[in-house]
């Protein structure tokens, strides 16, 4: 059961075909997992969803034959068509406890959250895993300001679920983010758009397995 392996996943990589650079979406999500990638998650916001379910359903039996876990953004029913290992939630999303009705407790649900209150709230709602960002700044995520490295050492304490700091994360900057209390990061375009993106998994994993 994928759900297990939550607790030992490091690098978070999420494909998103607006940052990919035209790259063929399949191809990337070989890469990342031949690379090492413990979650692969696909985001689409503006693909149109045919070829969203054609992929993903092809990503999704790639992912199966690996330890990767595949999750889908915001999309509740994309991630039952493709039969993915669960979703990720929004904060103005589908509630934990209706996403739990309809995918069952074998499925992996996680939740973006900006704050303490959130986080804390997304555990006690039954979360699996929350995200915690953005850490820093990043145009994948204009509208939020970034929550720093310190919201990270709040929640720390306090959280019985695995966390993902997320936002703005690099190979220059990760050492700062594993300090902070950090065991797994979330990333976009370190990966999605670095020229080599298998190589580019791997030079972040080395940081993280140094940990």
């Amino acid at each position: 059961m994928k759900k297990k392996l939550l607790t030992q996943s490091k690098l978070y990589s999420i494909l998103d075909y607006s940052a990919t650079e035209k790259r063929n979406i399949v191809s990337a999500a070989k890469a990342l997992i031949a690379g090492g990638s413990d979650i692969l998650q696909l985001r689409f916001k503006g693909t149109a969803l045919s070829r969203v379910i054609k992929d993903a359903s092809y990503i999704s039996r790639l992912a199966a034959r690996s330890k990767t876990i595949f999750i889908i953004n915001d999309r509740l029913d994309v991630a039952l068509l493709v039969n993915a290992d669960g979703v990720h939630l929004g904060q103005n999303d589908i509630p934990i406890s209706s996403a739990r009705k309809l995918l069952g407790r074998e499925k992996i649900i996680g939740i973006s959250t900006h704050s303490k209150k959130q986080a804390l709230f997304a555990q006690n709602q039954g979360a699996d895993y929350i995200s915690i960002g953005p850490v820093f700044k990043t145009p994948t995520k204009p509208e939020y300001k970034a929550v720093g490295l310190a919201l990270i050492k709040k929640v720390k304490p306090k959280l019985r679920i695995p966390f993902v700091a997320i936002g703005g994360i690099n190979l220059d900057n990760i050492e700062r983010v594993l300090n902070s209390g950090a065991k797994m990061v979330a990333v976009v375009r370190a990966v999605c758009g670095a020229k080599n993106i298998q190589h580019a998994v791997r030079s972040l994993k080395l940081k993280l397995n140094r940990q």
